[in-house]
């Protein structure tokens, strides 16, 4: 198996490239050009191309390579398939926006939460990343970002001064709050690193309790975010296995004393839901004006925003898109009720960028 280089330490990486019988200077050059997320040694110019050769028998320069990279039609969303040293695969995305250039990054090989709307789960769970392999997938970002030859991959803005990744967004393949630790390491490495404030950085759990209170523990003022989906038990044990062992009310008790800790405002995620009737008609699930009515009383009095986010299509799911009018009558009740909600923009469907959707067509695409 190859040396990862980016694992290296300096004192590391410079015995191995003593030991090729290169200078030490060399060194030095190479780990300037992994900090900048070089996804291989074709790319460092100033090395000589024996070097390069002899490097890419030898090693690789991140824990992660590149396997799929989709651009959607607008320009303004990348998706990555990545690929781990032991062959397992995980996903992370770009997203230029108004606001800044976000990463969502994968925290986990697979998920083993079960949710029923869910691509990320179908394959279960392999394993935890570890802190360099959800670091590189920023890295992989900014490289992107830096060497972009796209004229559409500005922000929605117009700025083309978009050099650099300015928000992170955990969010992506597997829960977080069960691989707390290396995602905590990876947190505190983004922040120091790559300046990236605290303030930039947001978390969604599904609801792992002692995790929401390791974070209170570990004291940083990211944003937490809650994938709620349901307001009430009944309902959210149907779709997320999680809440048989994690009710609501000690969840969100939970997250109230992070957000509150911090001055924060805790977001709620709503994924909006369909099923299809025994007619092949699409019926609404949790999109209910009743079930808005409910969601509005559990969250009354808090200091939270509502992301609604209406469903993308997962093949192997029983589930269906609610039409326009559904998703717009369940923010109206929540607006009625003074519930700040907003409905979530659409990203990157042309290239399947929901949680798990790439992984899992690659998959089916090998067998």
């Amino acid at each position: 198996m190859k040396q990862i280089l980016f694992d290296f330490t300096d004192a590391e990486l410079e015995k191995f490239i003593t030991d090729m019988g290169q200078p030490r200077f060399r060194a030095k050059q190479i780990r300037d050009w992994i900090n900048r997320g070089a996804p291989d040694f074709a790319s460092m110019k100033n090395l000589p191309e024996k070097l390069r050769a002899e490097l890419d028998d030898k090693a690789q320069t991140l824990p992660v390579r590149i396997t799929k990279k989709l651009e959607s039609g607008d320009g303004q969303t990348t998706k990555f398939l990545l690929e781990l040293m032991d062959g397992e695969q995980i996903e992370c995305v770009l997203m230029r926006t108004s606001y800044g250039n976000s990463v969502c990054v994968s925290s986990q090989a697979g998920c083993a939460m079960g949710c029923k709307f869910c691509a990320s789960t179908l394959l279960g769970l392999k394993r935890n990343l570890t802190v360099n392999e959800i670091f590189a997938q920023i890295l992989i970002a900014q490289w992107t970002l830096r060497n972009s030859t796209n004229e559409k991959s500005i922000r929605p803005n117009g700025d083309a001064n978009n050099n650099d990744v300015s928000h992170i967004v955990i969010m992506g393949t597997g829960e977080p709050l069960q691989n707390v630790e290396n995602v905590i390491g990876f947190m505190e490495r983004a922040n120091v690193d790559m300046g990236i404030g605290w303030r930039r950085i947001t978390l969604s759990t599904c609801g792992i309790v002692p995790g929401i209170r390791r974070l209170i523990e570990w004291g940083r003022p990211i944003n937490l975010a809650i994938s709620l989906h349901a307001p009430t038990d009944e309902l959210r044990s149907q779709i997320m296995p999680i809440n048989n062992k994690y009710k609501l009310s000690e969840v969100l008790a939970a997250a109230d004393e992070f957000t509150n800790l911090h001055n924060r405002q805790l977001m709620i995620e709503y994924i909006l839901l369909g099923k299809h009737n025994e007619n092949g008609e699409t019926v609404i699930y949790n999109a209910t004006p009743e079930y808005a009515e409910k969601l509005s009383e559990l969250l009354r009095g808090k200091n939270c925003m509502v992301n609604l986010i209406p469903w993308n299509a997962v093949d192997e799911r029983d589930f269906a898109s609610p039409s326009g009018n559904a998703v717009h009558r369940f923010q109206d009740v929540l607006i009625k009720n003074g519930i700040h909600t907003r409905i979530r923009r659409e990203r990157g469907t042309d290239i399947g960028s929901a949680c798990g959707q790439l992984r899992l067509k690659h998959k089916k695409e090998e067998k």
